[in-house]
Formats: C-alpha cells, sequence, structure tokens
C-alpha cells in the first residue's frame, strides 16, 4: 500500500513538474510577444505620425559621409528599427536619388542608433512603465491632432517594452536555481559559435535587433546565461538583424543589394574578428558586481561604434565594389515603363509614396515636352511633328496607370495623416497631369492639323500670344512641382493668382475675334477662330495645373469659400 502511494506521489510530482514547464514556457512566449509587439508599436506610431518628417531628415542628411551617419542614427533611435532605415537608404540608392556612399553611412548610423534604446532600459527605470502607459492612453485619447494621437500609441509601445522587460526578469529569477535548466543552457550556450548563431535566428525572426538584445539582457540580468555566452550572443543579435533587410531586397533590381550586402558583410567580418574573443571581452566589460544586462549592453554600443569608426573611411572603395558586384538594371526601351515604382517598398508607406513622387516627376517631364511641341507646334509644325507629340500622350497614359496601380497598393494601416495627404496630392497632380496630356492630344493637336490641312496663318500678334501662352504653360507647370515637392506657399499663391490671368488672355483674343468677324475677310476670321479655340484650350490646361496648389492653400487657409459677392 505505501508502495502504491510512492508511486502515485511519484506520478502526481511528475505531472505538476510538466506542468509547470509549460506553464513557464508559455509564461516567457506571452512576455517575449508583449516585447516585440510594444517595439513595432512605437514603430509604427512614428511612422506613421513622423514619417514625413525622417524622410526629409534622411534626405537632408544625404549629403556627406557624416552626416549621413547622423541622420542614421536619429533616424533609427526615433523608429527603433534599423530595418526600416535599411529600406529607405536601399531605396534612395537603387534609385540613384542619392549617393551610395552616403547610403552605406545611413546603415552605419542606423547600426549605432539602435544601441540608444538599448542603453536606455539597461538601467533600473521599470518603474516608469505604469506613468508611461498611463501618459499614452490620455494623449492618444485626447489628443486633437493625429500626430499627437500617435504620439500617445508610441508612449504605450514604450510602456508595454519596459513592461515585458520587469515581467521576463520576473519569470527568469527563480530559473536561475534549477540545475535541470541549468544543464539544458550550459548545452545549448556553451559553445560561443552557437551562441551567435542562436541569437542571429531570433534577431531575424522578430525583425529587430532590439528586440533580441533585450531578451539576452534579460537572460544574463537573471543568471541563466554566462557573461561570455551574453556577449556572442550581442553579436549573434547585430548580424541576425542583417539578414532583413537583405531579404527583402532580394528579387529586385541588383542595385538594391549593394546596401544590405554591405551592411550584412561589415557586421559578419566585426563578428568574425571578436568572436574568438569573448571570454576576456566579458571578463573585462563584467567584473564581479558589475549588473550582466548592463555589460551586455555596453558590448553592444561599443561593437558598433567600433565597426562604425572601422568602414566609415573605406566607404568609397566599398561602394565603387559593390557597384562592379551589383550592376544598374539596364533600362527599359518602353519610355512609358515605370523606373521607380518597386513593389518591394510597398509595405513601407514613405518609401513607396517617394517612388511614386519620382514617377509622377517623370510624366511631368513628358508633359513639359508635349507643351513646348506644342507651341512649335502652332509656329511651324508638321505632321511628323504632330504624331510624335500623339506617341507621348501615351507615354503619359501609361505612367499614370502605373501610378494610380501602386499608389492603391500601398498598406492603408501604415498611413499616418501626413502620409495620407501625401497620397491625395500625389494622385492629385498624376491625375492633372494626365488630363493636360488628354487636351493636348485630343483637342490642341486637332487643331493643328486643322491649321495644317487648311493652311491657316496667325497674324503675328496672335501667334505672340499663343507663344507667350505656352510660356506661361512651362513657367506654371515647374512652379506646381515646387508646390508638389516642397509645399512653396509663394509659388501656390502665384499659381492661383496666374489662372486669373488667363481669363485676361481669353477675353483679349475674343475682342480680337470679334473685330476679325466686323472685318469680313473669310481666311482672317478662320485663323482667328481657330486661335480663340486654341486659347481656350490652354486655359484649361492652366486651370489643371493650378489645381495643384488648391490643397496647401486649403490647408494653409489660404483660400476663399466662394468666388461670389456676398
Amino acid at each position: 500500500m505505501s508502495g502504491a502511494r510512492r508511486a502515485s506521489l511519484s506520478v502526481s510530482s511528475n505531472v505538476e513538474t510538466k506542468m509547470s514547464s509549460v506553464h513557464v514556457i508559455l509564461t516567457l512566449c506571452g512576455e517575449a510577444a508583449l516585447l516585440l509587439w510594444g517595439i513595432q508599436m512605437i514603430g509604427s506610431a512614428v511612422q506613421r505620425g513622423f514619417g514625413g518628417g525622417l524622410r526629409t531628415l534622411l534626405v537632408v542628411g544625404l549629403k556627406g559621409r557624416f552626416r549621413a551617419f547622423l541622420a542614421g542614427l536619429s533616424v533609427t533611435a526615433l523608429l527603433q528599427s534599423s530595418t526600416a532605415t535599411a529600406m529607405l537608404a536601399t531605396s534612395f540608392a537603387a534609385g540613384g536619388a542619392v549617393d551610395l556612399t552616403a547610403a552605406l553611412a545611413v546603415m552605419l548610423g542606423a547600426n549605432v542608433g539602435t544601441t540608444l534604446i538599448v542603453q536606455a532600459v539597461s538601467f533600473d527605470i521599470s518603474a516608469v512603465y505604469p506613468a508611461l502607459i498611463l501618459a499614452g492612453v490620455v494623449l492618444h485619447r485626447r489628443g486633437r491632432r493625429a500626430a499627437t494621437r500617435d504620439g500617445g500609441t508610441a508612449l504605450v509601445g514604450l510602456g508595454l517594452v519596459l513592461l515585458s522587460l520587469h515581467l521576463l526578469v520576473a519569470t527568469l529569477k527563480p530559473l536561475e536555481a534549477s540545475q535541470g535548466l541549468r544543464e539544458i543552457l550550459h548545452l545549448l550556450t556553451g559553445d560561443a559559435f552557437l551562441c551567435l548563431v542562436l541569437a542571429a535566428l531570433l534577431s531575424w525572426a522578430a525583425h529587430s535587433s532590439v528586440a533580441a538584445m533585450l531578451f539576452v539582457m534579460s537572460l544574463a540580468e537573471a543568471g541563466v546565461i554566462s557573461p561570455a555566452a551574453s556577449i556572442a550572443m550581442v553579436l549573434g543579435a547585430n548580424l541576425g538583424s542583417a539578414l532583413n533587410p537583405l531579404a527583402g531586397a532580394l528579387g529586385g533590381s541588383p542595385a538594391r543589394l549593394r546596401v544590405p550586402v554591405a551592411n550584412l558583410a561589415n557586421r559578419a567580418v566585426g563578428c568574425a574578428l571578436v568572436l574568438p574573443f569573448v571570454a576576456p571581452i566579458a571578463a573585462l566589460l563584467a567584473p564581479a558586481g558589475t549588473s550582466p544586462a548592463l555589460a551586455a549592453a555596453n558590448f553592444h554600443l561599443l561593437f558598433n561604434l567600433a565597426a562604425a569608426a572601422l568602414s566609415i573611411g573605406t566607404l568609397p572603395l566599398q561602394a565603387a565594389a559593390l557597384r562592379k558586384l551589383f550592376p544598374d538594371q539596364p533600362r527599359t526601351a518602353d519610355p512609358g515603363a515605370p523606373l521607380h515604382l518597386d513593389e518591394a517598398d510597398l509595405a513601407t508607406p514613405t518609401v513607396a509614396l517617394a517612388n511614386a513622387a519620382r514617377e509622377v516627376l517623370r510624366m511631368a517631364e513628358a508633359v513639359e515636352s508635349m507643351l513646348r511641341g506644342s507651341r512649335d507646334a502652332f509656329r511651324r509644325g508638321d505632321a511628323e511633328a504632330i504624331a510624335a507629340i500623339r506617341r507621348q500622350d501615351d507615354v503619359v497614359d501609361k505612367l499614370f496607370r502605373a501610378i494610380q496601380r501602386y499608389l492603391g497598393a500601398i498598406r492603408q494601416e501604415g498611413l499616418g495623416e501626413t502620409e495620407g495627404r501625401r497620397l491625395a496630392d500625389t494622385l492629385s497632380l498624376a491625375i492633372n497631369l494626365e488630363h493636360v496630356g488628354d487636351i493636348v492630344d485630343r483637342n490642341l493637336m486637332d487643331l493643328a492639323v486643322r491649321r495644317l490641312k487648311h493652311g491657316l496663318t496667325f497674324a503675328p500678334e496672335e501667334r505672340a500670344a499663343l507663344d507667350d501662352m505656352h510660356e506661361r504653360l512651362l513657367d506654371h507647370l515647374r512652379l506646381a512641382l515646387a508646390v508638389f515637392m516642397s509645399g512653396d506657399m509663394a509659388a501656390a499663391r502665384r499659381l492661383v493668382a496666374e489662372k486669373e490671368k488667363f481669363r485676361e488672355l481669353e477675353r483679349a483674343a475674343t475682342e480680337r475675334h470679334v473685330v476679325r468677324m466686323r472685318a469680313g475677310r473669310q481666311e482672317s476670321l478662320d485663323a482667328s477662330a481657330l486661335q480663340l479655340d486654341v486659347t481656350r484650350d490652354l486655359k484649361r490646361i492652366e486651370a489643371h495645373i493650378a489645381a495643384t496648389a488648391y490643397a496647401l492653400l486649403e490647408r494653409q487657409g489660404g483660400l476663399r469659400a466662394t468666388r461670389l459677392a456676398s
């Protein structure tokens, strides 16, 4: 009877041990998921609320190696994701918008930027997470502006990160005394290379070296892994986070691989040089009484600073080698094929909108060429010149369809208020440019054909008036692009003011036509009627160009609700 009872108690103890192990594993997985969710909240909220400003900061910074380094550091510290910064830099460099050397410097800065939040949470600041979550919820619920609400979401995310770390340490601490766990972890982390691989896989799976680092620091602080193992895992966290930008660049233009390959190579070389010395480094950084988590955070910072210092001087050589290894993709012979609408960037709205804006500028170049051709067609054009202008409209139409599809495929949940306005402005400009192309093709070129067919000749003042209107339109198109690209209020006001002058030009053309009517000469009357039709079409084009300024002026309170007198 006593033997049966002992057997029963043994079975019960084994069941309780298994249940306890399952509970611990589920708890750790839940706390790790909370950590990842908090980091995701921070990055998404910052991109929604301040993505446009961050993109501008990055573009402004890409003027030299050291400025680019600081820009990459700043953007990554705010986004808490070197992967997001890498996608921005990769897109700009692959499209030729920025120099490759500067883009590589951005990645060095991004790697250092990821260390800042790690440094912050390495200190005992877990007591502030209730205040952060409370403040974030208040801002999100009470904020009137979208940027304020997104800032509140970012604070909640930061509070969740600190809460998850607090819970992780609390869960891992009792396991320090578990002999079975110690034996398992000794097998897993007894080899430095295996530690590096495990941490690299964790960082890759989490899409965040910050998340991997915080998890490693939690293990080290609880005494579950040795200081040498934590140093090796820090190397792995850095190496694994370089795999995500590389995976995102696969399948596109070879030029997109330049920045992520260089970043991975720099980190791999650094890991290879440091890995044999993890034990003495651990002894140096984590003497008796020093916090193991703080030692891991300090090594993370020193490793990235050293890698940046050693690499930044060789970036021009790296850029030259990368251009040879990954040459630019030959451009298609079809002028209507998009060059910048990379499908891989759709998941990052800021990058995708920048791509669409560059393609809209190509549309504008084609429309400008059509307007110049229209001016020449009414001066001395022939049938072949008119046909060439009609072919240009096919290019404009193809680009418009591609831009429209691309904008529609951008992930909507990642759009903040600023990005939403930018998408609307980009689509509006593309629509207006497409309408301008149609007017030139279907109206002005039909009138040019009629002039040739009937041999009509404009009077000198009529020809001068048409030339003046064409020149004004070309100037206004450049103003519209300035409004679109930089939000130039002075250019916006001038556009709307110039639109009113086209009413006066149309009125003058009508008066000249009335004079011709009274003169009664049929040839002169036909030419005058043709000139009046051309003037009205040019006025329609002006209306589409001026429409670019309306959204900006409305946001700034620069437009009246109606032109009607009360």
